[in-house]
């Protein structure tokens, strides 16, 4: 969600600071601001709507000062105003924040009541106001925000900067990332690893609870419990050219670009292509014995787990109860005994699923992280890793994480089901097989930009959307389905196909365009037959299917794509890409912002 960052530094930070809430875009965002330390004073800039704003006020008022905080806002608590932007300042300290503070109505009351005065409509302010308070009764800064933090509830990261203190931050995280970097006599914070690229070379991940004490000459941590800590600093991976568009027109079109080759050193990390079979880290549970899975994750991560749902059940006889994570843990989920949790997410600090994972590892059961980001919260917390090797994803509709998500579900459900004794060897090297074709086989796909483009301008005047799919297809169109709204803004429903004629279907006429990923499967027939349904209606079919099925309806449909031939079990890889396509295309026709879609952000770190 929202961006934050933080230098002690020892030159002009805020040219420093505003390119690192540039790097911070993808997060999410409706406002922006800076505070520096100028002579002794906390100064600040801020502004509504895009960086640019903030960099002209910035242009016609400079900030000088070597030390400094930024911010990048997604609006909870008041409206996308100036007023509400962050930095929020009282008292001589400044302040930025990214969560929500649960207990901040009980906390304003209180100090409104002591003589304090708001002036904005967020929770964050009660922060800086309550710091404040502590200073004026005769608290140090650090003992000041110590004192104030023990009284938050909620969710938060928080980075505070004090009046007089030019080598001074003070950091705080309960539930919400931060991340503290290392460089030549500079320290940095920030929300992750992406805001200090290219500013640091180590990163330093702050756990659950902790308490940072910045200064140029080093960090001190303490945890929830008040105890000194040492975290460990890692080489960061990340680097300006990473997170660079090149020369794509956006960061959405680069990443699916990169899907072959990201997908491939994914699968590399788990196929073994001499001996044709699949090599796992150790799981934390036994795939033999376990009895049921819980498949947990948010957006497009879920659905990449309801593709490993029908893997797990198809492959390896495995049920699966597949769940949304902010629905999970409030059903009162039962879990039986001895079942592990999965959970998928790209960033590894997504609120819901980090939540759902500490429901499960309450209960006694093991948990297994599918993720893109290695030392995030969900890595560090789950009892084993299988990691997607995405690198790092800018656009805020997600693709190359999820197209690796599903290499490495489709991997883990062929090791599943070898060990419970259900596939052959043999069969095991043809899926292997087929697994270590799909970059080549994307490749082709993406041939196919130019049919997507000239398909997208059709859609782009469409009031809604229906896509429909069997088995992974259904998956498969509610992802699509997403990406269609996230970044177009048009209204897109999936459905599985033979759920039209229970309703949907009334919706169909010749302005409904229907888009029907329906490869040549088992249930090739049955989609087939829903199709029929549609264009007896008169209804747009935009159809995704191989050449046997492109055939079968002929000109009939309004669009035929034609896609490689391949094993139904790596169908989900290749058919993510033309729904992914056919969505960034119709957005770019629209002329959205196709990679900071409004309202919406890449990471969400509140419930």
């Amino acid at each position: 969600m929202c961006g934050i960052i933080g230098i002690v530094g020892t030159r002009p930070v805020a040219p420093l600071l505003l390119e690192a809430l540039g790097r911070l875009e993808y997060r999410g965002y409706d406002s922006a601001g800076i505070a520096t330390l100028v002579d002794g004073r906390i100064e600040r800039r801020r502004a509504s709507g895009k960086l640019v704003n903030l960099a002209r006020e910035l242009e016609r008022a400079p900030l000088g000062g070597t030390i400094g905080i930024g911010h990048t806002r997604w609006a909870t608590h008041g409206a996308p105003t100036e007023r509400n932007a962050h930095p929020h300042l009282s008292g001589g300290v400044a302040v930025v924040h990214n969560g929500i503070i649960e207990n901040h109505p009980e906390l304003r009351a209180e100090l409104v009541a002591a003589g304090r005065r708001f002036e904005t409509d967020t929770d964050t302010e009660v922060v800086p106001q309550l710091v404040a308070h502590y200073l004026a009764r005769g608290a140090d800064p650090v003992e000041a925000a110590r004192f104030a933090v023990g009284r938050l509830e909620g969710a938060f990261a928080l980075v505070m900067l004090f009046e007089g203190r030019d080598d001074l931050l003070v950091a705080a995280r309960r539930g919400s990332p931060l991340a503290v970097g290392y460089g030549d006599g500079e320290i940095y914070v920030g929300s992750d690893a992406l805001a200090l690229a290219p500013l640091a070379e180590h990163i330093q991940y702050l756990e659950e609870g902790d308490f940072a004490v910045l200064r140029r000459d080093g960090v001190r941590i303490r945890d929830a419990e008040g105890r000194e800590v040492r975290r460990p600093i890692v080489r960061t991976e990340l680097s300006g050219a990473l997170i660079g568009k090149g020369n794509y027109r956006h960061f959405m079109q680069k990443e699916i670009f990169e899907q072959p080759t990201v997908v491939g050193d994914t699968l590399r990390a788990f196929a073994d292509p001499a001996t044709h079979r699949i090599v796992l880290p150790d799981l934390p549970f036994d795939p033999a014995a376990v009895p049921r899975l819980a498949a947990v994750a948010c957006g497009t991560a879920a659905y990449a787990a309801l593709v490993g749902k029908y893997w797990f059940e198809a492959l390896a006889r495995l049920p699966v109860d597949w769940d949304i994570a902010s629905e999970f843990r409030y059903r009162g989920t039962p879990l039986v005994a001895g079942e592990a949790g999965i959970f998928v997410s790209q960033s590894g600090e997504t609120a819901d699923t980090l939540a759902a994972l500490r429901h499960v590892k309450a209960q006694g059961h093991p948990t297994l992280a599918v993720v893109n980001v290695p030392h995030s919260t969900l890595a560090r917390e789950a009892d084993s890793v299988l990691r997607t090797l995405a690198g790092p994803e800018i656009g805020v509709a997600s693709t190359k994480a999820f197209t690796t998500q599903l290499a490495t579900l489709a991997c883990l459900a062929v090791a599943v089901a070898r060990a419970r004794g259900l596939l052959t060897a043999e069969r095991e090297a043809a899926l292997t097989r087929a697994l270590d074709e799909v970059p080549a086989r994307m490749l082709e796909v993406l041939r196919l930009d130019g049919i997507m483009r000239a398909i997208a301008e059709t859609l782009a005047d469409a009031a809604s959307v229906l896509y429909i799919g069997r088995g992974t297809g259904y998956a498969l169109a509610l992802e699509g389905a997403l990406k269609l709204k996230e970044i177009s803004y048009i209204h897109a429903e999936a459905y599985a196909a033979g759920e039209l004629k229970h309703g949907p279907i009334a919706l169909v006429d010749e302005e409904m365009p229907v888009v029907a990923v329906a490869p040549r499967d088992s249930l090739f027939e049955k989609t087939a037959s829903n199709v029929e349904e549609v264009l007896s209606r008169g209804g747009r079919v935009i159809l995704l299917s191989d050449a046997e099925g492109c055939a079968r309806f002929g000109d009939r449909v309004a669009h035929a794509v034609e896609l490689p031939s391949v094993d139904p079990f790596v169908v989900p890889l290749l058919y993510a890409v033309p729904v992914q396509l056919l969505a960034y295309h119709t957005a770019v026709h629209k002329g959205t912002d196709v990679d900071q879609p409004r309202n919406l952000a890449k990471s969400v770190t509140v419930e």
